[in-house]
């Protein structure tokens, strides 16, 4: 399994306020750092983002803040983000007051046992 943690801090862009060019600034962010930090990984693959930050998000959130970093994911992959030779999982932890992340763990789809998290 290829770990790293993303130094990116993730909101809800479904219920962002603010202008346009602010959530453009923070997505085009968090892409680039996915895209240039994440680890490769042969395919078929599977690819758990886990949100590291104080507060927590419910499900459709969580997947509207880590869509800029699954993009990432997939551009440093070389694939579309919907091939279907990616799973994608979705997790979040608590961290300490003023930090966050995100960590991405990639494991061949061969080393997945079911039952097991990436």
């Amino acid at each position: 399994m290829k770990a790293v943690v993303l130094p990116v801090k993730t909101i809800s862009e479904m219920n962002a306020r603010g202008h346009w060019s602010a959530k453009a600034r923070r997505a085009k962010a968090q892409r680039w750092a996915a895209r240039a930090l994440c680890p490769t990984s042969k395919l078929p693959c599977v690819v758990r983002m886990t949100r590291l930050s104080p507060g927590s998000l419910d499900d459709d959130n969580l997947r509207s803040a880590l869509k800029a970093t699954r993009d990432g994911i997939a551009d440093r992959l070389g694939v579309d983000d919907r091939d279907p030779r990616v799973r994608w999982e979705y997790g979040q932890e608590p961290c300490r007051r003023g930090e966050f992340g995100v960590r991405i763990e990639i494991k061949p789809q061969g080393e997945y046992q079911p039952g097991e998290t990436a």
